[in-house]
């Protein structure tokens, strides 16, 4: 991978594009948490809550825009989307700065807008991707995006709580807001074509039209389809997340720290997810990504329903980076899966939907976690959520199983 980036100057601008802008995200979200967690302390809004709302402002905007964002990066320059909404995602950020008690909902809204502008970037990077690289380096490409997205979660959130513990939350957020700059700085960089030079494009954007006709030829590629719902299954047990501050606050003392390092155990699962699982042979043709999505959503389940007994702080950190070894791997074959199999003229429409669908099954699953947490507690919580991931990674084993065996078996397609 480093000799990838040493002969690939365009994919190594966007990927240092991604280490700025995620490790700022993941550098401030510790202190977003802590701060509407203390905001909301002695109010209905409990630390589960307040986790759970931070998590679905973060995802649920992705959901909403889909209609535009897809069909936007499929019709105009990719890299100026990515450069327009960093800039408006370093306005967004300074928000966080004013919000109090009293504008509580401020902090929220911040969020949103950050995640909205997120929500035009996503698709935008992630079509440009296998039009910065051979194909025969795509398999290398995504999967260090994918682990950067998990090291800059644990490097960021591990950072993050030490930066806020020690200089405020503020300078926590003005940092966030500086990361966005200096990924436009990369993105500029950035020369080569991010879009095919054949692609077509009509003279007014149809939204919906748009994103229907992206869908529609999804419909008719079966292996596409299921790589497409793969995240947004994965995204119904996902709220344990948002759970997990509940137990920093109530059964380990709580704090930024111990957030911080709950969500740099997830970011340690994250990268080194894709790693385990090419040790244990996963293939990345079709039949080994949807074999080895099914797999990662049983090990998730399992190790989330360990975590909600575990009475110990270093037992919880050890399973929550193993169920983002699941997660990790789930997420990083499947985006391969879709930038592999997608014909560029509707990869920016589909890796949107992609996005969308994992964002809303996601922003359910946090406010089911949070709801859960308050009333039933954490082991409740966890175990309903442990369960959906088994249930849907047994699902999608048995609904995939006919076309992994004509995947690997040609001659019965």
């Amino acid at each position: 991978m480093i000799e990838l980036l040493r002969r690939n100057r365009d994919f190594k601008m966007l990927w240092l594009a991604s280490v700025v802008s995620l490790g700022g995200d993941w550098f401030a979200t510790v202190a977003i948490i802590g701060k509407v967690t203390d905001l909301g302390k002695g109010t209905w809004l409990t630390p589960a809550l307040a986790a759970s709302f931070v998590f679905v402002c973060q995802m649920l905007p992705s959901f909403l825009i889909t209609p535009i964002a897809g069909p936007l990066a499929d019709r105009f320059d990719r890299k100026r989307i990515m450069i327009v909404a960093s800039l408006l995602q370093s306005g967004a950020a300074l928000l966080f700065l004013v919000s109090d008690r009293n504008t509580l909902w401020l902090a929220f809204a911040a969020q949103a807008a950050v995640s909205t502008l997120a929500g035009f970037f996503s698709p935008a990077s992630q079509a440009s991707l296998a039009n910065l690289v051979t194909p025969a380096d795509l398999p290398k490409a995504a999967s260090l995006l994918g682990t950067t997205w998990g090291a800059m979660l644990a490097l960021g959130s591990s950072l993050g709580a030490w930066f806020s513990t020690q200089f405020g939350r503020d300078a926590a957020f003005i940092a966030d807001a500086v990361s966005f700059l200096i990924a436009v700085f990369f993105i500029t960089r950035i020369k080569g074509a991010t879009r095919a030079p054949s692609a077509t494009v009509r003279a007014r954007m149809r939204p919906i039209v748009d994103t229907r006709e992206a869908l529609s030829y999804a419909r008719t590629n079966r292996p596409l389809f299921f790589l497409l719902f793969s995240k947004g299954g994965f995204g119904l047990s996902s709220g344990v997340v948002g759970v997990l501050t509940s137990l920093a606050d109530h059964r380990f003392g709580g704090g930024d720290r111990t957030i911080g390092l709950l969500l740099a155990a997830r970011g340690v699962g994250v990268v080194l997810g894709p790693v385990v699982a090419g040790r244990l042979g996963a293939k990345k043709d079709v039949a080994g990504i949807l074999r080895t999505c099914g797999w990662s959503c049983v090990v998730y389940g399992i190790a989330y329903f360990a975590v909600g007994h575990a009475g110990f702080l270093w037992l919880v950190i050890v399973l929550t980076a193993v169920a983002h070894l699941g997660g990790g791997t789930q997420w990083t074959l499947s985006t391969y899966g879709l930038n592999a199999n997608t014909p560029d003229e509707y990869r920016g429409r589909i890796g949107s939907a992609d996005f969308a669908l994992v964002s809303l099954s996601m922003s359910i699953s946090f406010l089911v976690g949070g709801w859960l947490d308050r009333a039933f507690g954490a082991t409740t919580a966890f175990t309903v959520l442990a369960i959906v991931s088994l249930l849907w990674g047994a699902l999608y084993l048995r609904a995939t199983t006919s076309i992994r065996a004509d995947a690997a078996n040609p001659a019965r397609a």
